[in-house]
């Protein structure tokens, strides 16, 4: 399935197929910003916040990965994994200079991450990237939430993903 989102002014395609709130959240193989893999068991009976992004190197990634900083703090039993194809090398940098230190950076770049859960940009100057969405997963490995933003340039609704925790 084929979805359509708009990234400034340019209508693209996305895989689509994101997975489905209620069911069980599809595992996945990242890397971290020390190359070791990081997969969905890792945060087995936590839940779990992926704020998935195109690069952090942006101003509306680096915004959504500095706010889900700030409401880790006020979270139990949860961690926020940002993903994109950056490479870990920047994902760390960014988190460095920043003093981010309660969220977790993922690279998709050698793994089937976008594709597996929908978010692969398919068309346009930026295909191979992932668009923007959160998806929240609960501490049994169930999808309680699901947001692929419209319009890569807005940030996501932090509320109503939080709101689910």
């Amino acid at each position: 399935m084929t979805i359509q989102i708009g990234w400034r002014g340019e209508t693209v395609d996305v895989k689509g197929n994101l997975p489905p709130v209620g069911e069980q959240a599809p595992e996945f193989v990242l890397t971290a910003n020390d190359l070791t893999e990081i997969v969905l068991s890792d945060f087995g009976g936590r839940n779990l916040v992926l704020n998935i992004f195109p690069s952090i190197d942006t101003p509306t990634c680096a915004k959504s990965t500095r706010r889900f900083n700030e409401e880790l703090a006020n979270l139990e039993n949860t961690a926020v994994l940002c993903v994109s194809a950056d490479l870990p090398y920047a994902q760390k940098r960014f988190c460095g200079a920043e003093g981010l230190d309660r969220v977790i950076t993922a690279s998709s770049f050698r793994s089937s991450f976008s594709d597996d859960y929908g978010v692969t940009v398919l068309t346009g100057i930026r295909r191979g990237l992932t668009a923007r969405a959160v998806i929240v997963i609960d501490a049994s490995g169930m999808v309680k939430h699901v947001d692929l933003v419209q319009e890569v340039s807005t940030e996501p609704d932090y509320q109503a993903a939080l709101s689910v925790l």
